[in-house]
């Protein structure tokens, strides 16, 4: 039986330092989501992106400015 698809927030980073850095200060925050290949729709420096419920896109979002990691795209997919 095929997985059902939901709308989540997928952000690209150019560095695979950088999809590292908010990998782990995702998981010490208690952010929901994971380290995934890009997807194909997104331009991905690295080739790596983080993905996470939408409803938790402006949580991700002051995360990111915080903790000063730098960011290729953020958008909202259906996965």
């Amino acid at each position: 039986m095929p997985r059902k698809k939901e709308e989540r927030v997928v952000v690209t980073f150019h560095t695979t330092a950088a999809a590292l850095k908010m990998e782990t200060i995702a998981k010490r925050d208690g952010l929901p989501g994971k380290l995934i290949s890009a997807p194909r729709e997104m331009s991905a420096g690295c080739g790596l992106a983080w993905s996470s419920p939408a409803d938790q896109k402006e949580r991700i979002q002051a995360l990111l400015i915080s903790n000063r990691i730098g960011s290729e795209e953020i958008t909202v997919l259906l996965c």
